[in-house]
């Protein structure tokens, strides 16, 4: 029986119409800049950012470090959330690579930071401080579409202050499909996004379905000197139109498509609500966060898995809806979690003194 993969939207396969435009796209060097079909993608994805410029990476932790990178010198600081990606997830790149401070900042549970921290946050001009340089910020977060108050009052308030600001939108068009509405333009709803930004990172691995790839967004004296830090971090591809190619042909059929992902997410949170022992914790866009009563998360993830279903229980349990999910697959799961809460709880549960989902 085919497995049912809810553990992320990163593990989608390319369909065969993606893989088709990807053995038919025209190649070059990208190093030397001539691959036609990467800069056709930057292009493409530049202009419906509202940027000057994109760069093609081959992952969104390298479009995010290369971002902090052309932002920020040795010495100077990026105020970000305590559970951002950019912070949390991906290394202490900019730290350990860039010689950037961090400064993190508490986030409530919809992954926002008080706009009076992140205002006592940025450092005078003075010799003892490392230098405020940049505000990242992260849409969605953890699922949640940011609200556009609170993009508006963030980013004008470090523009106030003289930071630069970044997005980390691995999940943007998500944000934007879920902004938009039924019926509503996307595209619109992105540019809404990102215009209040100086610089963007938008991933294509995601709920976009290509098998590689994000991009930075930004002026052109960012992205020159952001290309300069690429080829230093490794992300000097070559051939790199095959999997251009690939996120084209995401960014043209399937954006629009990310609505089923966030209306199966709702199919899935409103079964999961339903079973004794699970409590739906948050529900947005495509991802779904629960938590599993009695410290039984550990051996309901053993047991899904046992039945072809897999979700994760990194930072509780959580089940991400996408392109290689349907409904059929989604029932899957509930019966399948139902089927864990109807049997007894062994004596010596493997589960028990482990930290609850």
């Amino acid at each position: 029986m085919k497995t049912v993969d809810l553990r992320s939207d990163t593990v989608t396969q390319p369909t065969p119409a993606m893989r088709e435009a990807m053995m038919a796209a025209p190649l070059g060097d990208d190093v030397f800049g001539d691959d036609p079909s990467v800069n056709a993608l930057q292009d493409q994805i530049a202009a419906l950012t509202g940027k000057e410029a994109a760069l093609f990476m081959s992952s969104g932790t390298q479009s995010n470090l290369c971002a902090m990178m052309a932002h920020c010198g040795r010495g100077d600081e990026y105020i970000v959330g305590q559970n951002a990606h950019t912070y949390r997830y991906e290394g202490g790149g900019a730290a350990v690579l860039g010689s950037i401070q961090p400064q993190p900042l508490a986030q409530d549970a919809q992954g926002q930071m008080r706009l009076a921290d992140l205002e006592a946050a940025i450092k005078p001009d003075d010799p003892h401080f490392a230098r405020s340089r940049l505000l990242c910020l992260e849409n969605t977060w953890n699922g949640h579409p940011m609200p556009d108050a609170y993009l508006d009052s963030m980013t004008a308030l470090a523009r106030q202050h003289g930071l630069a600001t970044h997005l980390d939108g691995a999940r943007v068009f998500n944000a934007a499909v879920a902004a938009a509405g039924v019926g509503g333009n996307p595209l619109a709803a992105l540019r809404a996004i990102t215009d209040r930004f100086d610089s963007v990172s938008v991933c294509f691995s995601k709920g976009l379905g290509a098998p590689v790839g994000s991009a930075l967004c930004g002026s052109r004296e960012l992205i020159d000197r952001a290309r300069r830090w690429r080829k230093m971090v490794g992300g000097g591809l070559r051939q790199a139109g095959l999997l251009a190619a690939a996120a084209s042909h995401a960014l043209d059929h399937h954006v629009n498509r990310l609505a089923d992902d966030h209306a199966l997410a709702q199919r899935l949170a409103k079964g999961l609500a339903g079973i004794n022992g699970i409590t739906v914790r948050t529900a947005q866009t495509n991802i779904v966060f629960a938590d599993v009563a009695d410290n039984r998360g550990p051996d309901l993830l053993a047991h899904l898995e046992r039945q072809g279903v897999l979700a994760t229980g990194l930072i509780g349990l959580r089940f991400v809806t996408h392109l290689g999910v349907d409904a059929a697959g989604v029932d899957r799961a509930l019966a399948a979690v139902r089927g864990f809460f109807d049997q007894p709880v062994a004596a010596g549960s493997a589960s028990r003194g482990r930290a609850v989902y």
